[in-house]
This record gives C-alpha cells, structure tokens and sequence, in this order.
C-alpha cells in the first residue's frame, strides 16, 4: 500500500511540474505581425493588428512588388514578375491562416513574424 501511495505522489509532482512549466506556452498570446524580406535582407516588421490602412511598394532587382494592408491583413496587391503567384496567395491576417507569401522573381517573403524578431516595426 505504501508504494502505491508513492507511486502517486510521484506522477502528481511531476504532472503538476508539466503543467506548471507549460502555463507560459498556453498563456503566450499569438501575434499577429508579419516579417517582410527582400534580397534574403529583413526590410522591416509590421504588426497587423496596429497596422492602418495602406500600400506601398518593395523594389528589388528591377522588380516591383505592391503590398497592400487593409483590415489588418496583408497580401501583394500587383507585381511585375511573370507568374503572379505571389498575387495568387492570397492575404495573411485574421482568419486567413499564416502561410508566407513568396515572390521567386522579386526575392520577395512575406511571413509570420516570431518573438525574436530583430526587425523595425512599421
């Protein structure tokens, strides 16, 4: 019996050890900033959710991309590479999921930011 006893002490330590250590992870809140590179170099880091309004234009090479923001989501609005895939994509923001929007041609990406994140804010 005394074992048992043991036994149970043991596994609740360490489940609430896990538990305790996971609290962070759970409470993290999910951000909604997005990291924008040109040529492999990080040009800046927006934050969706603080973001107005607006378009702008990345130059690389020759090639143009427009990017939009509105409603808090961001997508390329036009480009002048051959395929248009980038335009293609679709938004990033909201409910519209987080896949990174890449422009081959224009060495454009477009991704979810994460917290170490050495860009500038927009």
């Amino acid at each position: 019996m005394k074992k048992n006893k043991m036994f149970i002490i043991i596994i609740a330590v360490i489940f609430g050890t896990a538990l305790i250590c996971s609290l962070p992870i759970w409470g993290k809140p999910r951000g909604n900033a997005v990291n924008i590179r040109s040529g492999g170099e990080l040009i800046c880091t927006i934050d969706l959710s603080e973001a107005e309004d607006c378009e702008f234009d990345i130059k690389w090479g020759g090639g143009v991309n427009t990017i939009e923001i509105k409603d808090h989501m961001i997508h390329v609005k036009e480009a002048d590479c051959p395929d248009g895939i980038c335009i293609k994509t679709g938004w990033i923001g909201g409910e519209n999921g987080t896949a990174p929007i890449v422009c081959l041609p224009n060495r454009l990406v477009i991704e979810p930011a994460d917290d170490t994140s050495d860009g500038r804010t927009r």
